[in-house]
Formats: structure tokens, C-alpha cells, sequence
């Protein structure tokens, strides 16, 4: 907060999240015991100056390396995030959809909320091709289930339901 590079490392983490996720080989290289923590420092110290990440975040990723913590990083990252959202004053959502939102989709939801309670809102998505479509968000502890598969449930249980009363 210091420095003012904030903005700098959300994005960072959120750039560093991203690509963990999508990429098999950098789940193995974090994961994996068998990979040496100097051969991990290698890895992220390149990783983060071709992302052109700040020198805090590529430092923090050399410590998770050192002290042998990278397989919790995708928790860490998601813990950072929301922490910053709690700086900035937004309450973070957390939103599964059946296929991936795109921005404009995912800027539309964190509106339409922060309408709706009245605060900023981030959104933490997620994708759970099992709820065949719509959307699951969660805030707090607050749930708006509103997925084909929950509708689909409610429907089958009415319809038993009905059929035991005739």
C-alpha cells in the first residue's frame, strides 16, 4: 500500500491465477515434490519477468518457492484477492456458471449486484459444466441458485410430490 503499486499485484495475482489454472505444466511445476525448489525459482523468476509481474510479486514467488509453499498457491492467491477486495471496500461473490462468462457478462453480473446490496461487488468465477446452465453466486453466506440442474431438481420433486397426493 506503501509503494501504491496495488493495482500492479492485483493484477499480478490475477494474471499468475489464471494461468496456473489453465496451464497443466505449471500445476506439475507448483505441485509436484519431486521439483526442486531452485528449479521452481528458475521457473517463476522467468515466468514473471516475461508476464513483466512487479519485483514484489516475483519476490513473493521466490519465497513461496524457498519455503517449499507453491502448492498452496492457488489458495494463497485467491486469499490475496480477497483481501484486496476487502480494501477497496467490495464484497466478493462467488459465481459457478456452466460454461466460462465472458467480460462483458461477468462486468453485467458484478453491476446488477452491486445494484442490487448496495456495495462494490468482484466476482470470483468459476465454471461447473454440472449445472447444465444458469448460474450459482454466493455472498457470504447468502446463495441465489438459479442453475438448470437445481430447476430440474425442484421440478422432479414437485412432480413426485404431486403423484403421491392423486
Amino acid at each position: 500500500m506503501e509503494s501504491g503499486t496495488l493495482p500492479q499485484i492485483q493484477q499480478d495475482v490475477a494474471d499468475l491465477r489464471k494461468m496456473i489454472e489453465s496451464s497443466p505444466e505449471l500445476q506439475s511445476l507448483t505441485r509436484s515434490p519431486l521439483v526442486g525448489a531452485d528449479s521452481q525459482k528458475k521457473a517463476l523468476a522467468a515466468l514473471a519477468d516475461q508476464a513483466k509481474f512487479s519485483g514484489l510479486t516475483k519476490n513473493f514467488l521466490m519465497v513461496l518457492a524457498d519455503n517449499r509453499r507453491l502448492a498452496d498457491i492457488i489458495a494463497i492467491l485467491k486469499a490475496i484477492e480477497t483481501n484486496l477486495s476487502a480494501r477497496r471496500g467490495e464484497i466478493m461473490a462467488k459465481v459457478e456458471s456452466a460454461t466460462a462468462l465472458s467480460s462483458a457478462q461477468q462486468k453485467s453480473l458484478e453491476e446488477s449486484l452491486a445494484k442490487t446490496i448496495g456495495r462494490p461487488v468482484a466476482i470470483d468465477a468459476s465454471v461447473n459444466a454440472a449445472l447444465i446452465g444458469g448460474v450459482v453466486v454466493t455472498l457470504g453466506s447468502l446463495m441465489i441458485d438459479d442453475s438448470i440442474k437445481t430447476k430440474l431438481e425442484r421440478m422432479g420433486r414437485a412432480m413426485k410430490h404431486t403423484g403421491k397426493a392423486a
